[in-house]
């Protein structure tokens, strides 16, 4: 009889335990106006969310008590508001102060938790999707570049940029899409971001070493493109159509996402297509080679629960784009085009006729790119802590398509796979520590197929590192670091190359083949790194901040350093790698001032960056000092390894007077100096040796807008906007055996004007750009341009060398709501 008893009162106790169970819900304001997309959390607990579209919020299974919600995100002051839960439905509504900086904003990329920018002694910055869209942009690494001080990019036209952070790129700087690393064989000069640019509504940039948390690959920092996650009614399908043409290339693009909400499950899907033809400047037309149909695939089913949620996501990219070479008839300058394998002599090739110019079909000459992702992120509350689980599985397929007599037979072919985990444990704050430990890391496999050209042999690799994180707030300082080990294995077997007997290409072959030779010596070699961090953020008061940190990072050579030995056919380059190199480390100091005034916003970043065993490119040249050709046609390339610094700062200077509250004057400075510390080569060589590699020059930006504070007519906040970016003469470039060249500076004014159209009920019909880049078509060529060395010729009939960049481009996009 007392077991029953028992039983009775344990279940009634439970069942009022889940009664009392409090609902948290509201409205979040500014200006009378709802705001959506504002962060908010329950302090001293795991639970956060944001506010919908139509400033809406809710948040269910509370235990009752005092508790404090904490509401913020760019542009607003936060507001901290205490209430005290019954056990039933609280409204708590929040109305907003309207900021102009975004040091309230909340990150997530290298901080392990969600934190204020304000609070982070890491130099991290936040692009919206609502910048992105105010200016042109040909790729998402554009936009960045456009919107963040010290990123800039080496680009192959206009469909490849390859982001670099305060003058290092390639493996350094590690991008993520949603969290999870992006694995796409970024060795390569051409290989892009294989990344939907509409279907990202966010971006993170650390800048500076992040290698505590993610392991090799982070020494300069870290790009996370975040997608989209619905966050409205329930029971609502809504979604958005994108349209945009450019005029310079003629480039088409289109998007169709789509998003439901029901009960605790939230769907998205996204369909992009993209086609250019080639672009074209003043002094080059139209330049061959440079058009490109992309295609993009995704969707993603997440499920919000009181112990956490899950997302399970998929992605397609899908992208045809053709491979220049800037070969050319010598006296008229135009552009001419391979028809030989054997017996080709690049300084006699027909000329491209007109008709194939002007086309948006894609060459025989082409690459094909195709990636394939699959990943779960999870996370577990348990009281006051969590785990975060994330797991990926990647395929990226590359073929480039290099031989005009058998256009279907692939140069280089090559398939990676990779599969991504990462585990970490937020641990329950103790004595005001907030803790976080973690493992994570990554398997690789790279497989050559059915191809002609073998830059890298098949490998494997397998990555494993762990780190303690912590951060604490005293009073006015926020303090943070943390420490990491990893070790990373890599290692392939004997790998022949022969002849095939058909065709006359190269081949894979086995290693009793007459014809194989040894291409790639069996290899296998682990590499080790300690890396961490610390720094301090001390708040003098909520308008004036200081930021401090140290950092060191670490980076593994990656497969082209150490084992390549042939031809790229897309970067036109004959890599040769050295397999004695050793891993990266670097040790970056971070200073940073930030002022909120009443009318300007000022920042102040400066830098120190000493990296070991720093690797780079040179070209290989003979005793005479005259380039060496292995393969005819393209150039070679020998890595090289020594010691480095680079140093410089961002300076961002905006006004936004409180008297003209239309009116916003935005500017900012990037520089940065790279020095090449190879003693002996500057024993040799001198001044030609003194610098490193794609280092980008001084650049000022500035930007005036206008935004008209009311509706005007069915133009909802009209605005309009120039802005003028200035990039100076770079003469610290690296000269040996002509490697870079000086170049010229350049100034580029652009501009545009955009709104949203409303009904007379306001309900949005859609939002309009229209927008120019290089208005006075400027014939120029950035410092950062691959193309600007694809001359074959010591002098030409017009008295320029290379390619040139875009010229005049004008974009039209609208965004229709489903």
């Amino acid at each position: 009889m007392k077991a029953p008893l028992l039983y009775c009162f344990c279940f009634f106790i439970s069942l009022n335990a889940i009664a009392q169970k409090a609902t948290v819900k509201g409205i979040v304001t500014s200006q009378n106006s709802p705001v959506e997309n504002i962060n908010i959390k329950i302090l001293g607990t795991n639970q956060s969310t944001k506010s919908g579209s139509s400033g809406s919020y809710q948040f269910n299974g509370i235990p009752p008590g005092n508790c404090d919600l904490v509401f913020s995100g760019i542009g607003y002051q936060s507001k901290r508001i205490r209430i005290t839960l019954k056990g039933d439905t609280t409204l708590v509504n929040a109305d907003l102060l309207s900021l102009a900086s975004d040091l309230n904003d909340v990150v997530i990329t290298g901080v392990n938790r969600a934190t204020q920018l304000r609070k982070s002694p890491v130099p991290i910055a936040v692009l919206s999707k609502k910048t992105m869209d105010q200016n042109v942009n040909t790729n998402l690494i554009e936009a960045i570049v456009k919107g963040v001080p010290g990123i800039t990019a080496v680009t192959t036209g206009p469909n490849v940029s390859k982001p670099f952070i305060r003058g290092l790129g390639y493996n350094r700087v590690l991008t993520l899409y949603d969290g999870l690393r992006q694995e796409g064989q970024q060795w390569g000069d051409e290989h892009g971001i294989e990344v939907d640019e509409y279907g990202i509504t966010r971006a993170e940039v650390v800048k500076g070493p992040a290698s505590l948390t993610y392991g090799s690959d982070a020494l300069a920092g870290v790009i996370n493109m975040i997608p989209y996650t619905p966050n409205f009614e329930d029971g609502k399908l809504k979604g958005d159509f994108t349209a945009n043409y450019q005029s310079n290339n003629g480039m088409i693009g289109s998007s169709l996402g789509l998003a439901y909400i029901k009960n605790d499950w939230k769907y998205t899907f996204r369909a992009t297509g993209k086609t250019a033809h080639n672009y074209q400047n003043k002094i080059d037309g139209l330049v061959y080679g440079t058009a490109f149909r992309e295609y993009n695939l995704s969707a993603s089913a997440r499920v919000d629960k009181t112990w956490g949620f899950t997302k399970t996501a998929i992605t397609y990219y899908d992208n045809l784009m053709e491979i220049p070479d800037g070969s050319r008839d010598s006296l008229s300058r135009r552009f001419t085009r391979q028809v030989l394998d054997d017996g080709d002599d690049i300084k006699n090739r027909p000329v491209v006729p007109e008709s194939e110019l002007n086309t948006y079909s894609i060459n025989p000459l082409h690459q094909h790119i195709q990636h394939y992702r699959f990943y779960n992120t999870s996370q577990f509350k348990f009281g006051t802590s969590d785990l975060n689980v994330l797991i990926g599985g990647q395929q990226s397929v590359r073929r480039e398509y290099n031989h005009p007599t058998l256009p279907s037979q692939a140069g280089l072919y090559v398939v990676l796979n990779t599969f991504n985990y990462d585990l970490k444990y937020n641990l329950p704050d103790f004595a005001g520590i907030e803790s976080t430990i973690g493992v994570n890391g990554m398997y690789q496999g790279n497989r050559s197929k059915a191809a002609t050209d073998f830059p890298i042999p098949d490998y494997d690799l397998f990555d494993i590192g762990a780190f303690y994180f912590a951060k604490k707030s005293m009073g006015k300082i926020d303090v943070s670091g943390g420490i990491r080990i990893d070790r990373r294995n890599i290692n392939w077997g004997d790998f022949y190359v022969g002849t095939n007997a058909q065709t006359g290409f190269g081949e894979q072959v086995s290693p009793n083949n007459p014809t194989g030779k040894l291409q790639f010596p069996s290899f296998n070699k682990n590499y080790y790194g300690l890396s961490g961090s610390l720094g301090l953020t001390y708040n003098i008061s909520e308008k004036l901040l200081i930021k401090a940190n140290i950092a060191r990072g670490y980076r593994a050579p990656n497969i082209t350093e150490i084992g390549s030995n042939g031809l790229d056919p897309g970067a036109h380059i004959v890599y040769l790698g050295n397999r004695t190199f050793k891993p990266e480390f670097n040790l970056q100091e971070d200073i940073g001032i930030i002022a909120y005034l009443k009318d300007a916003d000022i920042s102040v970043e400066l830098f120190n960056n000493n990296i070991q065993n720093y690797i780079y490119q040179s070209r290989l040249t003979d005793a005479s000092g005259n380039p060496v050709v292995i393969v005819p046609g393209n150039l070679t390339y020998q890595y090289q390894q020594s010691k480095a610094r680079l140093y410089g700062a961002e300076i961002s200077v905006n006004l936004h007077p409180r008297a003209f509250k239309w009116l916003s004057f935005n500017n900012s400075l990037a520089y940065v100096v790279g020095l090449n510390q190879n003693q002996e080569l500057l024993n040799k060589h001198g001044r030609d040796a003194k610098y490193l590699p794609f280092i980008p020059p001084l650049q000022v930006r500035t930007e005036i807008k206008a935004t008209a504070q009311k509706p005007v007519g069915i133009f909802d906040k009209p605005y309009i906007k120039i802005d003028a970016a200035f990039f100076a003469d770079q003469d610290k470039f690296y000269a040996l055996d002509n490697t870079e060249t000086f170049t010229s500076g350049y100034t580029l004014i652009n501009g545009g004007i955009g709104s949203a159209l409303k009904t007379r009920k306001g309900k949005n019909i859609c939002d309009i750009f229209l927008q120019a880049d290089n208005i006075f078509n400027i014939a120029y060529q950035s410092n950062l341009n691959r193309l600007k060395y694809f001359e074959y010729y010591n002098r030409s009939s017009n008295g320029r060398s290379g390619i040139y960049n875009m010229g005049r481009n004008l974009s039209f996009k609208v965004i229709i709501p489903i």
